[in-house]
């Protein structure tokens, strides 16, 4: 059986040269040429522009470019389509700190299963962490799935599913879930517990869906700024406390929130963090270092999260191997590095689906969403916790290596999470 990557995402590159703006300022951010998408850019203005509204619209209509998303929170900016000629004014506009390129992104896998309505199980994941036997159950926390959406209709996430959604992807009036990642996603973090389907890592909290990705799971990092631009526009105002991103590129961090390297998205992602949003991110399914991968380099900002091969919901290594290791050990085809906090179940993992149907999947997608869940789990209980303490209390309450799960590979010294 072939490694199912869910995460097959380009990151922030460039290896083409448009006068001595690319050659200098963007060509640092690393990534595949073939990934860039063509004449797109995202233009990132000066922290102290007072109307970001209003340049954007100058500019687009001084240069004749093509908007596609307006930023105001995490970032004060613009995406557009630019003209090779134009480049170069846009960029020496005294507004502009520096101009990214748009990439593409995706979230792709095969469901290996697919079922429509069951009675309720405890999918192995949440078993394995803990969190089947917490009295706590998020209430009253709020998570955004920056994904491909969320199934808005679900019986298993509708009781959850808070009525204020988001779309960044053109020709979607909503943010439905019309690809299934999402959807997945969002049933690890907070199926509800009805009798039916699964139920998620914290069942009471309430899920916001925004949309970045589009029925094909593919998008652009333009799409997912506008997701965390939103996200942190909203955050005071819906309790937003958490943000599960399943997705993931090449690049790599500047230890500096993209200004240095001058990249857009790791700049937006840590001013929604400081806004109080907690980013659980995906490592990555490449079986490959995180430090050439984004948002998964990003330890200035975002708990990485690589998957743990996990086949009876339960520590010790006791159940029958799986398609990507033996029983409790780290998955085949996790990536691993130095900003990988936490390890988490991520292979055959059942939840939720589009259609009101149910899927068994496997990845660092997978695995996220447990991070996400147990996050508002520990929020709940600790109010106004910052994202650095939220990471550091689930570390050190995670399972540690040889004490439950083992690592023949020897790169995955990181602790599983653990709910309790």
């Amino acid at each position: 059986m072939k490694t199912q990557k869910i995460l097959v995402i380009s990151g922030l590159a460039v290896l083409l040269t448009v006068g001595a703006y690319s050659a200098r300022a963007l060509s640092q951010q690393g990534g595949r040429a073939e990934d860039k998408v063509p004449g797109q850019y995202i233009v990132v203005f000066h922290d102290d522009v007072a109307d970001a509204d209003a340049a954007a619209q100058d500019m687009v209509g001084t240069h004749g470019l093509g908007l596609l998303h307006k930023y105001g929170t995490a970032l004060k900016g613009f995406a557009a389509t630019i003209p090779d000629a134009k480049l170069d004014s846009v960029k020496h506009d005294p507004r502009v700190e520096f101009i990214s390129e748009d990439r593409v992104v995706y979230a792709s896998g095969k469901p290996a299963q697919e079922v429509t309505q069951p009675a309720q199980v405890i999918p192995t994941g949440v078993s394995r962490i803990g969190a089947a036997s917490s009295t706590n159950k998020g209430a009253g926390i709020w998570v955004a799935v920056i994904d491909t959406g969320i199934d808005l209709s679900h019986p298993d996430l509708v009781a959850n599913i808070a009525s204020v959604n988001k779309t960044c992807v053109a020709g979607t009036k909503s943010a439905n879930d019309d690809n299934g990642h999402g959807t997945h996603v969002a049933g690890t973090i907070a199926a509800a517990d009805n009798a039916i389907g699964v139920v998620g890592v914290a069942p009471e909290a309430k899920l916001i869906a925004v949309k970045v990705l589009n029925r094909k799971g593919s998008g652009t990092w333009s799409s997912v700024i506008c997701g965390v631009d939103w996200v942190t526009a909203n955050a005071a105002a819906y309790g937003i406390k958490v943000a599960n991103m399943s997705l993931g590129g090449g690049g790599s961090s500047d230890n500096n929130c993209g200004n240095t390297n001058n990249d857009a998205l790791h700049k937006a992602i840590c001013k929604s963090v400081a806004g109080g949003v907690t980013y659980a991110v995906a490592a990555g399914n490449e079986n490959a270092n995180t430090a050439n991968s984004v948002p998964a380099a990003y330890n200035d900002a975002v708990i990485t999260v690589s998957a743990l091969a996990d086949s009876d919901g339960a520590p010790g290594g006791f159940g029958p191997a799986t398609s990507y290791g033996a029983d409790d050990t780290f998955a085949s085809f996790s990536n691993f590095g130095a900003a990988v906090d936490l390890g988490a179940p991520g292979v055959s993992i059942f939840s939720t689906w589009k259609g009101g149907s149910y899927n068994t999947i496997s990845g660092t997608s997978m695995a996220t969403p447990h991070v996400s869940g147990v996050s508002a789990l520990y929020i709940a209980s600790h109010p106004g916790s910052l994202w650095t303490e939220v990471r550091d209390a689930l570390k050190a309450a995670g399972e540690p290596l040889n004490f439950g799960h083992t690592d023949p590979s020897g790169l995955h010294p990181e602790p599983v999470l653990q709910a309790n």
